[in-house]
């Protein structure tokens, strides 16, 4: 397996987004999407800062960059564009970058009982090494309820997703590990009027060609607001993330800082 192709598997694993937020509101906690959504004529935008830590035990560690876009629509809709980046020195080429274009839709909403449904789709559309990649994408769905239970309740948020994608690595450029589904988890328990701990989880281990890179991430952190800012500070580990030694350490250190304009 190529370097290219294993740093497109731990790109959706660490990037299973749409990413936004609602004033103090935001719409993922770190790896899943949350049922929030950008204000109608609002902007949001955010940068991403994840360094493999550790590092791998030979070779250079893997550090993702990922600027991001989202803006709101009417109906409770939001359309953002992410562009990560992934760099790592022991890779060739050593930078793999792409885009994301992906749309959100909140289609039911009841504040009294702090319930919330919406679907997603997110395409991903390599731009460069594309000999080896091509584009692929996922779809979900996902249901929250906030418990309403003196100040400071906590939120829960679960829901499935699936994976639209070629697995054939034989006849062209492989668009990450074929037809797939899963489930995500969120839970979000506010400590003040300003700070909360963060925790999701989505499910998967088996990674491009039948091998172990994770493909799901459990990341615990705490979230921040000032204002219209926002900045979250988490560690991601893959669910395979001490398998068989795991020499590639499959962990990441997981920062950013948003603001809604």
């Amino acid at each position: 397996m190529t370097k290219s192709k294993v740093l497109s598997g731990l790109f959706v694993t660490l990037l299973f987004v749409l990413v936004a937020q609602s004033a103090m509101a935001q719409s993922t906690i770190f790896n899943i999407p949350s049922t929030d959504t950008v204000d109608k004529g609002k902007a949001y935008f955010e940068f991403d800062f994840l360094p493999q830590a550790p590092g791998p035990d030979a070779g250079s560690r893997t550090i993702l960059y990922n600027p991001r876009l989202v803006v709101g629509l009417p109906h409770d809709a939001e359309f953002g564009v992410n562009f990560p980046t992934f760099h790592n020195g022991s890779a060739t080429p050593s930078n793999s970058g792409y885009i994301q274009p992906n749309f959100k839709w909140k289609f039911f909403k009841n504040d009294d009982k702090g319930v919330a449904l919406d679907v997603g789709t997110v395409i991903n559309t390599p731009l460069n090494n594309r000999s080896v990649q091509a584009t692929w994408g996922y779809v979900y769905g996902s249901v929250s309820k906030k418990v309403k239970t003196g100040m400071y309740g906590p939120r829960f948020t679960v829901g499935p997703y699936g994976v639209l994608a070629n697995e054939d690595a034989t006849s062209g450029p492989v668009s990450f590990l074929g037809p797939r589904g899963g489930v995500i988890l969120g839970y979000e328990q506010p400590l003040s009027s300003k700070v909360s701990f963060v925790a999701d989880w989505f499910s998967g281990t088996k990674g491009l060609g039948g091998a172990s890179d994770s493909l799901g991430y459990f990341t615990p952190g705490i979230s921040i607001t000032a204002g219209t800012s926002l900045f979250n500070a988490g560690y991601s580990i893959g669910n395979d993330s001490w398998q068989n030694s795991n020499a590639s350490k499959n962990r990441y250190v997981f920062l950013y800082y948003g603001i809604t304009f």
